[in-house]
């Protein structure tokens, strides 16, 4: 039997739903939900990942918590917002796109990843793929603009970049895509308002960038925070379920944007945390982030007949997949085990001056 499945075997309901479960430190802040100490969850194995935690010594020192002191030893799964640079910063993701450089968008990638990494990272929440057409939207800097071809071209360039050859690798760090999907035409450009285009545009502007990622083997994908024609995407089964893993055939994680399974109440399709949770890992969700959903929702969705065990248990299949092919299992802390030399750092910044002159248009 695998290692995998013995740990699945071996895990109480809890501890199936803590691997399903992303908390924050607060190391940043990236949401509007106030961020508690995980540590004692963490050692209960009732969370799994973490965001929010950089810096060597502070990883491994939550790392240790999950290794040495909770039942199973599950290590945690690491991620950090790295857009474009980590501590050393390139131009953003639409001023670079405007370089219409494929290998220069996968250099920048490595070298964020490169840096990231030693700094304890293991995901990054990146690239973003949103196509945007409307100036109003204030997170179109993040993306590729408004064109879906070179959007795709952006998407492979990144997921080489910050995956590499081998995740497994010191310097690898797990590609999330998002926004799935149709982020960046709401509703006169205000966060988080609705969306309601045609079928065609969204299959033809909206889905081929992500297409692309699945297609140069992205390690997860995160569902955005709006509706699409009323049905929010983190419950969107028909393109979650049907499109992405079905069509595609993407088996990777899923993870939820920041509290947005519990914003599924606020959208109006779910009455509370039960439904709310039900409804995200019909989906495909893999991953709830900062909502407590899974931790608090699924038992008592189990319990309705809302879900079964079987599919928690294909989740936590999917999030455990991931941490073996990071090579968490083998070394959790090899991430941030290693420092980058004043040479290396001093030729980043050579390249994020080169990069950022070439990007001033």
């Amino acid at each position: 039997m695998s290692r995998i499945e013995s740990l699945i075997r071996a895990m109480t309901l809890p501890e199936k739903l803590g691997q399903l479960t992303m908390a924050a430190g607060g190391y940043a802040v990236t949401g509007p939900v106030l961020v508690e100490d995980p540590t004692g969850a963490i050692k209960a194995g009732t969370v799994g990942n973490l965001l929010n935690v950089v810096g060597a010594g502070d990883v491994h020192k939550m790392q240790r918590f999950a290794v040495e002191e909770s039942r199973l030893g599950v290590p945690l799964l690491i991620g950090f917002d790295v857009i474009h640079g980590h501590r050393i910063l390139f131009p953003m993701p639409l001023a670079e796109a405007s370089l219409f450089d494929p290998a220069a968008w996968t250099l920048t990638a490595r070298e964020s990843a490169t840096e990231a990494s030693a700094d304890g990272v293991a995901m990054t929440f990146a690239p973003m793929l949103d196509v945007s057409r409307d100036p109003r939207w204030g997170r179109g800097v993040e993306g590729p603009g408004e064109d879906p071809w070179l959007a795709a071209r952006f998407a492979e360039a990144k997921v080489r970049g910050l995956q590499g050859a081998n995740l497994a690798a010191g310097g690898a760090l797990a590609a999330v895509a998002k926004h799935f999907c149709a982020y960046g035409p709401v509703t006169a450009g205000r966060e988080y308002a609705s969306v309601d285009i045609s079928e065609r545009t969204v299959r033809e502007v909206h889905l081929p960038a992500f297409a692309a990622a699945v297609a140069s083997g992205v390690a997860a994908i995160m569902p955005a925070f709006n509706d699409l024609a009323g049905v929010p995407m983190t419950a969107n089964a028909v393109l979650l379920r049907d499109w992405l893993r079905g069509r595609l055939g993407f088996d990777g994680v899923i993870v939820s944007d920041y509290n947005a399974i519990g914003g599924l109440i606020h959208h109006g399709v779910a009455a509370d945390l039960t439904e709310a949770a039900a409804l995200a890992l019909n989906a495909g969700v893999d991953i709830d982030m900062m909502a407590g959903a899974y931790l608090c929702g699924l038992p008592s969705a189990m319990e309705r007949g809302l879900v079964s065990v079987a599919q928690i248990d294909e989740a936590v299949r999917r999030v455990l997949t991931l941490k073996e092919r990071l090579g968490l299992f083998e070394d959790p802390y090899r991430r941030g085990s290693t420092s980058e030399t004043a040479a290396t750092l001093l030729e980043r910044r050579r390249l994020a001056r080169a990069f950022g002159a070439r990007a001033i248009v």
